[in-house]
């Protein structure tokens, strides 16, 4: 066996750490002395205090990693499947800030021009769309799962896409932890889940580029509706994906349309 120090030598962890990994029972000694009260390991445990360290790794807390233990290896493939697409969601979410920090540096330096949008007033057509409601949480991963389990509820009905999918918001606030959203496809066919929306007026812009930077064409309405004080905002906003991610080759190319429904006074 191992006295405390010589374990943790060996396993590169602090003897600190293995006295807290102790007291919560994560990983016990094999035996404590009697008389002493000393710790002591044996070389076996370094395959379990190495499964702890890889677990901490991959961004488990000590909470997780202790109920992890108790399972067993089907159970905890699970796990790490869930685990791994929480990650893969936040690699998304830090090349996107590091693409709009670039942005804004450039912009700083000068060495980019700010985007220019051209907000018009246009006739939104009346279309025929099915669509699927429900609150959500503003992030990539429940939009997409949205995303998808529409086209398989419009699969389910035969129903094929005829334009671009759009997302409606109609909660009167917007929040990013919770809104009530539909996520619409337009029709051509009849069926009775198919609803017919009336065409409107409504203020416009085209965003080009990455989706979490469109936020710069809904400034762009705000000015245009605020030196514009005889129209009216009238209706839940629609962000309409005229060129998606199927279509587009990298984020910059993607292009969404943001309408405001409007009604002029």
């Amino acid at each position: 066996m191992f006295t405390i120090g010589e374990f943790s030598k060996l396993s590169r962890v602090s003897a600190r750490m293995l006295r807290h990994y102790d007291r919560i029972g994560l990983l016990n000694p094999a035996n404590v002395g009697e008389e002493n009260g000393y710790r002591y390991y044996e070389a076996s445990q370094l395959n379990t205090l190495k499964q702890i360290e890889t677990w901490k790794g991959y961004g488990f807390t000590l909470a997780q990693i202790s109920d992890l233990c108790r399972l067993v290896p089907e159970e905890q493939l699970r796990w790490l499947q869930v685990q791994r697409s929480r990650l893969d969601d936040q690699i998304r979410d830090l090349q996107r800030n590091l693409r709009r920090m670039e942005n804004e540096i450039r912009f700083m330096e000068g060495t980019q021009m700010q985007r220019e949008y051209d907000v018009i007033v246009m006739e939104n057509p009346a279309q025929k769309v099915f669509g699927l409601r429900r609150n959500i949480s503003m992030n990539g991963q429940e939009i997409h799962g949205l995303i998808q389990d529409m086209k398989k509820e419009a699969e389910k009905r035969g129903l094929k896409q005829a334009g671009p999918l759009q997302m409606v918001y109609l909660d009167e606030e917007f929040s990013h932890e919770n809104t009530e959203v539909e996520i619409q496809m337009q029709v051509n066919e009849e069926h009775p889940d198919v609803k017919s929306i009336p065409g409107c007026i409504c203020a416009a812009a085209i965003h080009t580029g990455p989706l979490e930077e469109v936020q710069d064409a809904y400034g762009a309405i705000c000015r245009w509706l605020q030196e514009h004080p005889e129209y009216h905002m009238a209706g839940p906003t629609i962000e309409r994906y005229l060129k998606d991610e199927r279509m587009a080759r990298t984020p910059e190319e993607l292009e969404t349309g943001i309408l405001f429904p409007v009604v002029k006074i």
